[in-house]
């Protein structure tokens, strides 16, 4: 059969089927949709029809079977009649459709919202064009700056959009160091490094080697009333410098309703106008709104053409009115010639549906308490959960009555407000009787929705718990949601892991220490008040601050002792020692490690300590020359290796401890044993802090051995990982010992660079006994 032959090939709709289902898509998602939310809508229904069948039917240019066009209708709450659809013919060849091909129907927008802005658009054309790296968009509220900003990055071809939504008020912005940690990691798989400096300059390189295009929406409430960052947040400048920087790939776009004043920033200033007459015609028209010419006058003169209020006036003629845009002026326009906001109208659309459906209204106000900041939307189940006085039947039509006024925004079953409706909810809800129980329930979601922390996106899901119970000042709860364990496919221990230990591990230190420090003075819980010490002597730990770490260490352990908590006071000792060990501190150390050893060895549940203790007591004897008892204590320790449940550090420091303990026995075959293991299990669970330790110890083998070439390549590659994600304690070791390895090979220069490399880092940690110890090796050559 050639191609321009006629033959059957499903149906399509009629002018009036087409109709029927374009309006019931429009008022269901007055905000906009894609065929894949439509078709995800399908799929829940049972019924999935898919994207590209969904582009068919709205284009009538190819037919689909009536089975697809029945479920479809079916999702909207429509009945298909006979005179909804006909028999289609093809009696074209593929290439004369325009909209069947993959390229035509993958990214579809259905975003009514978005209507003239041409001129916007050239305008941002031009100035990134002329070499504009950072472009504010400066207009009042409504007028559409995010929208345009999301629409334009979204639609340039970057092979990355990153977005920062500051949150709406200023005691909770997110410091700077906690967003481009978690860019880094979520978005750019890069650790990173334990100094902003550091960090910053690995940000810097991601945006100089790929199109990356940057969205900080509502940057307000980080100015003061001079337009420059407020001093808690000044460091958001140093992001702009780079972001600025003329050899950087990026394309960052500022959304704020304030003028940005900081004389060292390089930014391209754009004042937004609001949309023109014929833009919010067709966006009526398209919501098909009866139009009526001096009424739409009216209505965009009052509004100055602001967007949002184009939406929300929408949603009110065509839910309130029946589409009847006359109707409703007349009964609103009590006084057309005064100028008014979309704040006012935003009051006003809140008053009225507190009249016309109570249960919505409440359900608007409560909805304020969410933050829509590190999780920008919230899932269909977190408003459910606010729905606690409204009987189960109506829950969604509930929420239909926001979507249909354009009041929230949904998309995919997820929703948010706009930041000016999100004002009013949440000014309203502090009113009301319902602030702490909203706060209480909305807390309790995000909690009991995340079952595992896995992710980045999993852990800063879980932790917005937290930032409910400082809205309703208890920090006790606050606490509660850091220390919460989850099970996760990695942790032997039976109780899980702790939510802070969770940013630990996936490296949002400066997030989880902010989030400690501001509530840890108010917890009066011993088990409470001890884990957090714990969790915080941790990240400081890691981010090199040991004198912190080892006071929060002590902190834990003295709870452990006056609560008689076994554990706690054992893991607060056995933390200050390997503290006191990065600090050079020797006896010190293995005078704590033998206190633990004997408090944990005749202990069920805290025996592991003992043995963590008894590999670690190995390295370190051998380190003052004390051969039998590091043998003793290296044999005793394997031979218990099996008998405990491990957490996941403590699997990957074992055969690390191990293998310097059996290198400095002499058994090399051992400790080349033992460091492989830890590679391997440091690869299997992406541990690179264990993998680079273990390289320096290979390569310390190798250098002892003569094999000068394997040396340098495994110091290369250690270093290189740990520079990435800003170990500084071992990054310090790890230089020192290549230049030993220089110096055993006469080259004096390279060990003499390194040598000074590793001083600087033990001076930035406060470690005078390492430095010693760098200079007297220094002396040998």
């Amino acid at each position: 059969m050639t191609p321009s032959k006629r033959r059957a090939r499903g149906r399509i709709l009629t002018e009036k089927g087409l109709k029927k289902i374009q309006d019931a898509v429009h008022k269901k998602f007055p905000g906009g949709y894609t065929w894949q939310g439509i078709s995800d809508l399908t799929y829940d229904a049972g019924g999935l029809v898919s994207k590209d069948t969904i582009s068919k039917i709205w284009a009538q240019q190819d037919g689909a079977d009536k089975s697809k066009i029945k479920s479809l209708f079916k999702v909207f709450g429509l009945k298909l009649d006979e005179d909804d659809h006909i028999l289609a013919l093809e009696s074209h060849t593929p290439s004369d459709s325009l909209g069947a091909g993959e390229g035509a129907i993958a990214t579809p927008l259905l975003n009514q919202n978005f209507v003239g802005r041409e001129g916007a658009i050239a305008h941002l054309n031009a100035c990134i064009g002329q070499g504009a790296r950072v472009l504010v968009i400066q207009a009042a509220g409504g007028v559409g700056k995010t929208t345009l900003a999301r629409q334009y990055l979204y639609s340039q071809g970057f092979d990355l959009v990153l977005e920062l939504l500051m949150a709406k008020e200023k005691e909770n912005i997110t410091p700077v160091e906690s967003v481009i940690e978690e860019w880094l990691k979520r978005d750019f798989q890069e650790e990173p490094g334990r100094e902003f400096g550091v960090t910053l300059g690995r940000l810097k390189r991601q945006l100089q080697t790929r199109r990356v295009g940057v969205l900080i929406d509502n940057l307000e409430p980080a100015l003061d009333k001079q337009g420059r960052f407020i001093e808690l947040h000044r460091r958001y400048l140093e992001l702009l410098r780079v972001l600025a920087d003329l050899t950087v790939q990026s394309v960052t776009l500022i959304t704020s309703r304030e003028r940005l004043c900081e004389s060292s920033a390089t930014v391209e200033h754009y004042r937004l106008p609001g949309l023109d007459e014929p833009a919010w015609q067709n966006f009526f028209s398209s919501r098909h709104i009866n139009i009526d010419a001096p009424t739409l006058k009216a209505m965009h003169n009052v509004y100055g053409g602001n967007a949002k209020a184009m939406g929300i006036l929408c949603g009110a003629i065509g839910e309130d009115f029946d589409g009847d845009m006359a109707a409703y002026w007349q009964e609103n326009s009590s006084d057309p010639l005064i100028e008014k906001d979309l704040e006012d109208l935003v009051t006003s659309q809140f008053n009225r549906l507190q009249q016309l459906d109570p249960d919505a209204y409440r359900l608007l106000c409560r909805l304020g308490c969410y933050r829509y900041q590190d999780v920008p939307a919230v899932p269909t189940k977190g408003l459910l959960y606010l729905l606690w006085d409204v009987p189960e039947v109506r829950h969604r039509r509930v929420i239909e009555s926001l979507q249909n006024r354009s009041l929230v925004e949904g998309k995919k079953g997820e929703y948010s407000l706009h930041p000016v409706i999100r004002a009013e909810a949440i000014a309203r809800l502090r009113e009301s009787e319902d602030w702490e129980k909203a706060n209480r329930t909305a807390a309790n979601f995000w909690t009991e929705s995340v079952k595992t922390v896995e992710t980045v996106e999993d852990a800063l899901r879980a932790f917005e718990a937290y930032y409910h119970y400082i809205e309703i000042k208890n920090f006790e709860l606050a606490g509660i949601v850091i220390v919460t364990r989850r099970i996760n496919k990695w942790e032997t221990d039976d109780g899980g892991e702790h939510l802070g230990r969770s940013f630990y591990r996936l490296g949002l230190l400066q997030q989880m220490i902010l989030g400690i420090n501001r509530v840890i003075n108010f917890v009066k819980n011993g088990a409470s008040l001890g884990r957090m010490y714990q969790i915080l002597g941790d990240c400081y730990w890691l981010t090199g601050y040991l004198n912190k770490a080892i006071d929060c260490h002590l902190k834990s352990t003295k709870i452990g002792i006056e609560f008689n908590f076994i554990r706690f006071h054992l893991a607060g000792l056995f933390n200050t020692a390997l503290c006191q060990a990065d600090m050079g501190e020797i006896t010190e150390s293995i005078k704590i490690l033998e206190e633990v050893a004997r408090l944990a060895k005749n202990t069920d549940d805290c025996r592991r300590y003992a043995i963590q203790s008894w590999y670690c007591l190995a390295f370190l004897k051998l380190y003052l020359g004390f051969k039998q008892e590091a043998l003793d204590f290296a044999e005793k320790a394997c031979q218990e290796l099996s008998t405990a449940k491990w957490s996941v550090w403590a699997i990957g420091y074992k055969p690390l401890f191990l293998g310097m303990a059996y290198k400095n026995l002499g058994e090399n075959k051992k400790s080349f044993e033992m460091y492989r293991q830890a590679i391997l299990f440091a690869e299997e669970t992406h541990y690179p802090q264990v993998k680079a330790k273990a390289l320096t110890g290979l390569a310390e083998l190798y250098r002892e051995q003569g094999n000068f070439t394997t040396a340098l390549d495994n110091h290369s590659e250690s270093i290189k990982i740990l520079d990435k994600i800003g170990a500084k304690c071992d990054l310090a070791e790890a230089h020192y010992q290549l230049a030993l390895t220089y110096q055993k090979m006469e080259n004096f220069v390279q060990s003499q660079e390194n040598f000074d490399k590793a001083i600087q880092l033990f001076t930035e940690m406060e470690a005078p006994k390492q430095i010693e110890r760098v200079r007297k090796s220094m002396q040998n050559h």
